[in-house]
């Protein structure tokens, strides 16, 4: 486990400064502009600022990548999102604060893309899924510890802010000083998210529809947990026991993942979510008990997306990781803006409990979409099969090319889609 994880720590470790930041800016953020007297709708539109500034984000991005490589990318991105996080004390006014979202959605955008993008190229198919999942494990820890800062100080002082201006810029420190290989540099950018729908269609569906459901639940979560009756320390406890169980739900589920198809496991936890979304809407819990289904709902849920994302790159070329993780992450940010508010305009005509039967048909919808394309590949190819082909003759250890596949099978056509065995083959032959 530490082995592979030491390649990439000086990445996990940047990004985990890099978040608890954000986490804390995205919570005092709205509860500041409350204070201020912002309306309803002000804040809303901050909400949809950040997300407007994060597609464009996945849309600029690679050109800043090609323009000064990963590291300087990475530092010039977390500069602009400190930077950010200081203009809020000093302009307090809606129109400002709408523009410093949507800037800090366009950074972390970016910064997503360079650090999704890092890991890929540092892993394997045999190990990505575990990568994967300690990266949104990272993330959740984070976020979560960002958050809680918000009861360090008041909210009407300036420190909060700097606090998360702070955070934000030491993200640089450990990525701007690493030892580990950078990946090599594009030459390139490529941005087509119908290639990466005809090469993974699981992959991108999948990213948009988790967004959907995931993107609904961040925003809407607290008001559901409200209105079924719990006060304000519930509703944090509530949010954190979902995130607690989304964090201790990413290695397992990471590892089968990498030992089966994907697309199977993905079909699993969303059977499963699905089903504990129809009981949250449906049961009226106490308090504890609600608690312990919102823990078993982020255990289920919130891996979808890291599954999604390492069946995209199984499936791509090292030379397009990129282009691969600016359509995975666009598709999951123009979920999330299209989750809360179809979710909420279910929840004003329905109540409540509209938001967990929202997020049960997405989730529903979508499994079906992957049973049917697993139904179209009844027998998997070879891109799906992770650790050994049927029909190698290949030594044991040893790369599994198409020339030796068509030497040993004459009669058997060579698969046109990349071998998912393949891309690690590369990585090693170089090496050699």
């Amino acid at each position: 486990m530490l082995k592979t994880l030491a390649p990439v720590m000086s990445l996990l470790l940047g990004i985990s400064f890099l978040l608890a930041g954000n986490g804390l800016q995205t919570t005092l953020t709205p509860l500041r502009a409350a204070l201020e007297d912002f309306s309803a709708l002000q804040i809303g539109l901050m909400g949809s600022g950040y997300y407007a500034g994060f597609v464009a984000g996945c849309l600029v991005g690679p050109y800043l990548i090609l323009r000064a490589g990963h590291i300087r990318a990475f530092t010039a991105l977390v500069a602009a999102a400190s930077a950010i996080a200081l203009v809020h004390p000093i302009a307090v006014d809606p129109i400002a604060w709408i523009a410093c979202r949507a800037v800090t959605g366009f950074s972390l955008a970016g910064l997503y893309l360079i650090v999704e993008s890092w890991l890929n190229d540092r892993a394997t198919n045999a190990n990505r899924g575990f990568l994967m999942s300690a990266y949104i494990i990272v993330n959740y820890v984070a976020i979560t510890a960002g958050q809680m800062m918000v009861t360090l100080a008041p909210l009407d002082t300036f420190n909060l802010f700097a606090l998360a201006s702070i955070l934000v810029s030491v993200a640089a420190i450990p990525v701007a000083l690493t030892r580990s290989a950078q990946p090599a540099p594009i030459t390139l950018v490529r941005f087509n998210p119908l290639k990466l729908y005809r090469m993974a269609p699981v992959a991108i569906v999948g990213s948009l529809m988790i967004g959907m459901a995931n993107g609904a639940f961040w925003s809407l979560g607290t008001v559901f947990a409200s209105q079924r009756g719990l006060g304000t320390d519930g509703v944090a406890m509530f949010m954190s026991a979902a995130v607690v169980g989304g964090a201790l739900g990413q290695w397992p589920v990471g590892r089968i993942s990498d030992r089966m198809d994907r697309r199977f496991v993905l079909v699993g936890v969303l059977a499963v979510s699905a089903v504990v979304a129809v009981l949250l809407a449906t049961l009226t819990l106490p308090g504890p008990m609600l608690m312990a289904m919102g823990f078993v709902f982020g255990l289920t849920t919130l891996p979808a997306y890291s599954v999604a994302a390492a069946h995209a790159y199984d499936r791509a070329s090292p030379d397009s990781y990129v282009e691969t993780a600016a359509a995975i992450l666009l598709a999951n940010g123009v979920g999330s803006v299209i989750g809360p508010l179809a979710a909420s305009l279910a929840m004003d005509q329905m109540g409540s409990a509209a938001l967990f039967f929202y997020i049960a048909a997405v989730e529903v919808l979508l499994l079906l979409f992957v049973v049917l394309r697993v139904a179209v590949r009844t027998r998997p190819s070879a891109v799906e099969r992770t650790g050994f082909d049927v029909y190698s003759t290949a030594p044991v250890g040893g790369p599994l090319t198409p020339d030796a596949f068509e030497d040993s099978h004459p009669m058997v056509a060579v698969p046109p889609e990349p071998l998912r065995a393949d891309n690690d083959a590369r990585k090693t032959g170089a090496a050699a």
